[in-house]
């Protein structure tokens, strides 16, 4: 093994850079060569591709966002687009591609896999959504994002006696709208695992009202649909002035918490050690505190399981 590349793929996520730091600097450790390739499966098929030292590296534990910038390729998922990437690997003599992204850009370098290349992948996803590991790089920053912007929100909604729809990201999962939720006492989630009609939800604002609780926060999962739609039902629905605000991108950026500076770094190096053991095919996943490379095939099936005990506290929680 001499040479390896590695590349973001997808939406970023803070926390990539500490995992590319990460298989840099342990690779370049165990004498491997690397190369940085820009733009994704898109800078892949472009040649857009660099070497990197530990120099390279430097300075971007802290910093959100990656490095090797990101993007989405619509030749790429074809098998003409595959089966050239592929050909870019081997011109330019990269054994082993590491793959950081959300299950998309896994689903990629399995595709790879199967035309012959060798590839580890490190899911990085502010959704959380990937079933076969714990955590994903990026969520916890994510939650802790919204959670400091609920708690601007809520100032307002507290002063004027509103009620404030709170749009989170999450197409098919909602773990930041119930992680957010929770920390933040939301009144009420809309998550996509939990079909849950508006109007029970308008109840317990109205017995909450009742009961003296003048203002209340709705935890939206951006795949539920959209805030607007959902301020206009509840404030008809409950009497209540009910404004709307979507937290969008700011989700994305920012420095990464320790967590996900951890557990980046923890995956990169882990990454690397997989392959210097000839473990490739594999995706390094975060279970019980612990990091394992499993198959990726294995990893890509593995649904994502809801915590619905976590769910049950939160809606006791929020009485």
């Amino acid at each position: 093994m001499k040479r390896i590349g590695i590349l973001t793929s997808g939406g970023d996520a803070p926390g990539m850079n500490a995992a590319i730091r990460a298989v840099v600097r342990t690779a370049v450790f165990n004498g491997l060569e690397v190369y940085g390739i820009n733009r994704g499966y898109a800078g892949l098929l472009e040649q857009d591709i660099y070497p990197m030292n530990s120099h390279s590296v430097a300075n971007i534990i802290d910093r959100g966002g990656t490095l090797l910038k990101t993007s989405r390729s619509d030749f790429f998922p074809t098998s003409a687009g595959q089966k050239r990437a592929a050909e870019v690997l081997k011109e330019y003599e990269i054994e082993v591609l590491v793959v950081i992204g959300g299950d998309g850009s896994l689903n990629g370098a399995m595709c790879l896999k199967r035309l012959g290349i060798e590839v580890v992948g490190i899911p990085g996803t502010i959704d959380n959504d990937f079933g076969a590991s714990d955590y994903t790089i990026g969520f916890d920053t994510a939650v802790s994002t919204a959670i400091e912007a609920i708690g601007k929100i809520r100032d307002t909604t507290f002063s004027h006696n509103r009620i404030n729809v709170v749009q989170v990201m999450g197409r098919r999962c909602g773990d930041i709208a119930m992680y957010a939720g929770l920390a933040c006492g939301a009144k009420a989630m809309i998550i996509p695992e939990k079909d849950v009609p508006l109007e029970v939800i308008c109840q317990r604002l109205i017995e909450g009202r009742d009961r003296g609780k003048m203002h209340s926060i709705i935890m939206l999962a951006e795949g539920c649909g959209g805030y607007r739609d959902y301020c206009k039902k509840v404030q008809e629905l409950t009497g209540v002035e009910t404004k709307g605000t979507n937290l969008g991108y700011i989700q994305r950026g920012g420095a990464p918490s320790h967590f996900d500076r951890n557990l980046a770094s923890n995956m990169g190096y882990q990454a690397v050690n997989a392959i210097l053991e000839g473990n490739t095919g594999t995706v390094i996943v975060n279970r019980n505190g612990k990091y394992l490379a499993i198959e990726l095939e294995e990893a890509l099936a593995t649904p994502k399981i809801f915590d619905e005990a976590m769910y049950q506290m939160t809606q006791i929680l929020s009485m």
